[in-house]
């Protein structure tokens, strides 16, 4: 009987916390089903072992931020026959990605003794900035049963169901007052895409935009919203600026003049 070969999979880093990795490995008996599907050529987090390329489906969590990252995700680019980001980090650059506002170098004079040893970009990017990306994969970290389905979709060559709605829809289904209209709250539920059941508006706290932007987002309208609830601009253009900075939604309502 002829054997079926496995899928190969890897999972790579970049700069991050390593989060949205745990959260693989936080599947538990999950990821023995999918273990019994591919064949994990190469995890790190996981274990020691490692099998050379190329790999039917690469996993990247983190951004790029030194020149040394820039060219090693071409070389995952180039063994991986798919590639996913996973994480806030790896789709939007992260919360490093605040670097981006700023000047880098002044951070570095004023947080090392000898700034001339640090070889850092002056942006931190999200993934797809460098290489062709086949899809991503939001939050942080990232909803484990969303990653399942993902990994699911990819080994059964089709298309990956992930929410695109916003966070509303979540409190609407697990039946949370909105704590906007309520309690008046600010919250970035409107405009955040949905996947963490909608924890921080179940405590009565507004939501931080983990998720980052949702399809087709009108942040301007719920800008104007939390000015009515007031909330001055400067607080409200910060409010975007947190793990999903540089998302491009966000990243444009944050500025001073949005």
């Amino acid at each position: 009987m002829k054997k079926i070969r496995k899928l190969k999979l890897a999972v790579w880093k970049f700069a991050s916390c390593d989060g949205c990795q745990l959260s693989l490995l936080d599947c538990e008996d999950e990821l023995l089903a999918v273990a019994g599907a591919v064949e994990i050529a190469y995890f790190p987090e996981a274990s020691s072992n490692y099998v050379k390329g190329p790999y039917d489906l690469s996993l990247v969590e983190g951004s790029v931020t030194t020149a040394h990252d820039a060219e090693r995700i071409q070389q995952v680019r180039k063994q991986s026959k798919a590639l996913i980001t996973i994480g806030a980090c790896a789709t939007a650059g992260g919360i490093q990605a605040l670097r981006n506002f700023a000047d880098v170098e002044e951070f570095t004079r004023i947080v090392y003794a000898h700034p001339e040893y640090i070889r850092t970009l002056s942006q931190s990017t999200p993934i797809a900035e460098h290489v062709k990306v086949d899809f991503e994969l939001r939050g942080c970290p990232i909803n484990k049963q969303q990653l399942l389905e993902v990994v699911s979709a990819f080994l059964h060559e089709r298309k990956p169901n992930t929410p695109p709605h916003s966070t509303c829809v979540e409190c609407k289904l697990r039946g949370t007052v909105c704590v906007m209209v309520a309690h008046g709250t600010p919250c970035l539920g409107p405009v955040t895409q949905a996947g963490c059941g909608a924890i921080c508006p179940s405590y009565n706290r507004g939501c931080y935009g983990c998720f980052g932007p949702k399809e087709t987002p009108n942040t301007a309208s719920l800008s104007q919203q939390w000015v009515q609830l007031g909330v001055n601009k400067e607080a409200v253009n910060q409010a975007y600026r947190s793990f999903n900075a540089w998302a491009e939604p966000f990243r444009k309502e944050s500025l001073p003049d949005a």
